[in-house]
């Protein structure tokens, strides 16, 4: 199984930004610990991060034929972003939404999500461990 994790807007900011929300972790400490849990239950994973909407879309669009499922927080993409949405549902894969924190007790901008009109599971205020949720998800699907 092979499982691309995409990470969108200002998650490359993790342990700097608002760290009382998104907690003390660093970017590269999350991309360990999901490697790390990947290669633990025998996925093989590739991480991806991108502030650019444009870029996001074509890493999905890449994922056509490659990949057996996709993990994605798009960050505030995830409240914008029609385009991230039709590359989701041209590739077709099963796609699990990670957030950090719960959007859906957040401002009202955040409460609702693009993104959730595609993918089959919502997982969201789990921290970090999110992601790893995901992963277990998609390997026992």
């Amino acid at each position: 199984m092979k499982v691309l994790v995409i990470n969108g807007a200002n998650l490359n900011m993790l342990g700097i930004r608002e760290p009382e929300l998104y907690g003390k972790t660093g970017y590269r400490a999350l991309i360990k610990k999901v490697q790390a849990h990947a290669k633990e239950i025998g996925v093989k994973v590739k991480c991806y991060q991108s502030n650019c909407e444009g870029a996001i879309v074509t890493k999905i669009q890449k994922t056509y034929r490659r990949y057996d499922g996709i993990i994605i927080n798009a960050g505030a993409y995830t409240h914008t972003s029609v385009a991230i949405l039709d590359a989701l549902k041209a590739v077709n894969l099963p796609t699990v939404e990670v957030h950090i924190t719960d959007i859906k007790s957040r401002e009202e901008f955040r409460n609702f999500s693009y993104i959730s009109l595609y993918a089959e599971k919502f997982i969201a205020g789990k921290g970090i461990d999110g992601y790893l949720d995901a992963l277990d998800y998609l390997k026992q699907k």
